[in-house]
C-alpha cells in the first residue's frame, strides 16, 4: 500500500500515541486528533517522546486539537479509533464527514464498539480490531510504553465478506505497530478480550495495584477468574466462542484446560510487572472509566438470557462509588466488594 494515503490517529492517548508516533517514523501521511489541548501543543512544540524498556523515540508530529479538524481539507483513508469506548458514538460522527468514500474506519478500542462504528460510516467502511498495548500518559507529550512493538499486537477481522480483501492494508500498517494476526472470528475476538479486561481492569484498579501486585492478594487469582467465567458464559449466550488472542494459536487454546488463565499469563508476560491498567490510570485521574462498558456490559448480556454476573456487577458499583469519590481505591474494597454478593 502506498505510504501516500492519509491516515489519522483519532485519540492519541497512551495507545494512540504510541501508534502515532510509529506510524510517522516510519513514514506514513498521520495526522493527530486529540481533545487535550495541552497533550496537542506539547506534541507540536517538542515532539512525541515514547519511552519504552530498551528505547527512547522522539519523533516530530502533525497534531491538532479537535476543534481545529473543521478546518483541516483532508479526506482521510484511513481513520484509527483509540477513544474510549464510551465516546466511540460521538467521535465517528465526528469524524465521518473527513472519512474518504471508500476509506477505512478500525476501532482499535476496548468493549463491543465494532457495531456502533459500522452503524454510522457503514459495514462497507469498517474492520474490526482487538489489541495489546500496554502504556501510559501523564505527562504531555511524553508516553510510557510498556509493550514495546515486539510485544504489541493486534488481531483484525471483516465483518463482511466484502471487507476481506481491505484486510492486508490495515495488516500492513499495524505490522509497524506490533505484530498482526487476520482472525476469521473478530466478534469472538473482541468478547475474548473484554473477558480479558473485565478480569484484569476494574478488579484491580478497585485495589490500587496492578496486576503483578494484584496476584499476591490471597484469594485475588480465584476472583478474577470467578469473573471471567461469568463474562464467558455471557458471552456463549451471544454466541461468542473462545478464540485466541494476543498471539496465541487455536492450538494453544484447545490443549489447554483453562483457555482464560492461559490468555492472562501471556497478557502479564508481554505488559511486564510495572505496567497499570487504563482503568487504574482513570482513578488516578478522577476520569469516569470503561468498567460500565465492560463489566456492565458483562451484566447486561448475561440478564439478556435470564443470569446473573454478581461479581462483574460489584466491580461496576464499587467503580462508580470510586468515580463518585465515596470511596478511594483500596485493598479493602474487597470485603465491599463481598458485601454487594450477599445482597444479590
Amino acid at each position: 500500500m502506498s505510504k501516500n494515503k492519509k491516515i489519522a490517529v483519532l485519540g492519541t492517548g497512551a495507545n494512540g500515541s504510541c501508534s502515532a508516533a510509529d506510524l510517522t517514523r516510519f513514514g506514513y501521511d498521520v495526522t493527530l486528533i486529540d481533545q487535550w489541548p495541552e497533550h496537542v501543543d506539547a506534541m507540536n512544540q517538542d515532539g512525541l517522546t515514547i519511552q519504552m524498556p530498551e528505547e527512547e523515540i522522539n519523533i516530530k508530529v502533525k497534531a491538532y486539537h479537535l476543534c481545529k479538524l473543521c478546518e483541516l481539507n483532508i479526506k482521510f483513508d484511513i481513520v484509527l479509533l483509540y477513544v474510549k469506548a464510551y465516546d466511540s458514538v460521538w467521535m465517528t460522527e465526528l469524524i465521518k464527514p473527513y472519512l474518504a468514500d471508500d476509506g477505512i474506519m478500525v476501532g482499535v478500542q476496548n468493549a463491543m464498539t465494532a457495531e456502533d462504528i459500522s452503524n454510522i460510516v457503514g459495514s462497507h467502511r469498517t474492520l474490526g480490531c482487538v489489541i495489546e498495548l500496554s502504556s501510559e500518559l501523564f505527562t504531555p507529550g511524553i508516553i510510557q510504553r510498556d509493550t514495546p512493538p515486539a510485544r504489541t499486537w493486534f488481531g483484525i477481522g471483516a465483518f463482511t465478506a466484502d471487507m476481506e480483501p481491505r484486510l492486508k492494508e490495515i495488516e500492513e500498517i499495524l505490522s509497524n505497530i506490533g505484530n498482526v494476526t487476520i482472525l476469521e472470528n473478530i466478534l469472538s475476538a473482541k468478547w475474548m478480550k473484554l473477558i480479558v479486561n473485565a478480569m484484569c481492569m476494574a478488579p484491580f484498579a478497585m485495589l490500587g495495584v496492578n496486576l503483578t501486585e494484584g496476584f499476591k492478594i490471597p484469594g485475588m487469582k480465584e476472583l478474577i477468574m470467578e469473573i471471567g467465567s461469568e463474562a464467558l458464559l455471557a458471552g456463549q449466550g451471544q454466541g461468542y466462542n473462545i478464540e485466541p488472542i494476543f498471539g496465541l494459536k487455536q492450538e494453544d487454546i484447545k490443549g489447554s484446560n483453562n483457555p482464560l488463565e492461559l490468555i492472562l499469563n501471556k497478557l502479564i508476560k508481554d505488559i511486564g510487572p510495572n505496567a497499570r491498567d487504563a482503568v487504574f490510570h482513570d482513578h488516578l485521574k478522577g476520569r469516569y472509566s470503561e468498567a460500565d462498558t465492560i463489566n456492565g456490559l458483562v451484566v447486561e448480556k448475561a440478564k439478556e438470557k435470564g443470569n446473573t454476573a454478581p461479581l462483574n456487577n460489584a466491580v461496576v458499583e464499587i467503580t462508580k462509588k470510586i468515580f463518585s469519590k465515596e470511596i478511594k481505591p483500596d485493598i479493602k474494597n474487597l470485603e465491599l466488594l463481598k458485601e454487594y454478593i450477599k445482597q444479590s
